[in-house]
């Protein structure tokens, strides 16, 4: 939004693909809101994201959601609804301590860890569509990754090293004494690898910890201590009649679930 041919209040908009069940739908991420420190107190926040939000409804987009770092209040006035936002925080020696064989990854094991991804989000009922463009950018912030001693991305492989089977993506924060889990993968029958490999990650680190993982992810991980995040709030808005039918019938499953809708690699 400009005043006077200067922009005053902007925000980014990420196009995704949202599956649920059977259906494809057309999402948008917000992300980026920013005003002025002069413009600030005026409304133009929210009357850009009401005019945004009003041209996706013309535009057939089912769903926008975003994830809030100031009061949650400030975006339900404009119809989105808090979603499960949650920490968890695990010993590391809770874990198993068998040995497994992981290595370190590289950025041209991006397509094995999107078929390794696919394999467990196929078993979800709802989640955000990967297509390569996302890939890339995990890709991108792997490379950016791998500049800095602190991260830690680690996989375990089949037989000659081929398929991944399963995968942890996150960093060692000494200071907290934790590796900071952002995602983890399996295919099916491995789910037996993802403690060892955790434990391989924080290596002589004490703490795991990461947002809280979406089923079926999160039953694989020992209970934990478990609490709300106090930033990056994911909340969501239907825009379509189809989003708003499916809305009413799953958001009762999506409040219940013991793990949350989306990594922390789906961050915006």
């Amino acid at each position: 939004m400009r005043v006077d041919g200067t922009i005053v209040t902007s925000c980014k908009r990420y196009e995704r693909g949202l599956r649920c069940g059977e259906r494809q739908m057309r999402a948008i991420g917000i992300g980026a809101v920013f005003t002025r420190p002069s413009h600030r107190g005026r409304g133009l926040a929210t009357a850009m994201l009401a005019a945004l939000l009003d041209a996706e409804r013309q535009a057939g987009t089912d769903l926008a959601f975003l994830f809030s770092d100031i009061r949650p209040h400030f975006y339900e006035e404009l119809g989105f609804a808090p979603l499960p936002s949650r920490l968890i925080t695990l010993r590391a020696d809770s874990l198993s301590n068998n040995r497994v064989t992981a290595s370190r990854l590289h950025e041209g094991d991006i397509p094995a860890i999107a078929r390794c991804f696919a394999a467990l989000d196929e078993t979800r009922r709802v989640g955000l569509r990967r297509t390569p463009i996302v890939w890339d950018l995990v890709g991108t912030h792997h490379r950016i990754g791998q500049a800095r001693a602190d991260t830690v991305d680690l996989a375990v492989r089949g037989a000659r090293g081929g398929s991944v089977l399963a995968y942890c993506l996150g960093r060692r924060v000494v200071k907290a004494d934790a590796y900071v889990l952002d995602e983890l993968g399996f295919t099916k029958g491995h789910e037996h690898l993802v403690a060892p490999l955790l434990r391989a990650a924080a290596g002589d680190l004490r703490k795991i910890t990461g947002w809280l993982p979406p089923q079926p992810a999160r039953d694989v991980l020992p209970r934990g201590t478990v609490r709300a995040r106090r930033d990056a709030i994911l909340m969501a808005a239907p825009l379509s009649r189809a989003a708003r039918t499916q809305w009413r019938t799953m958001l009762p499953q999506i409040l219940r679930s013991s793990g949350d809708p989306l990594w922390s690699t789906d961050h915006i």
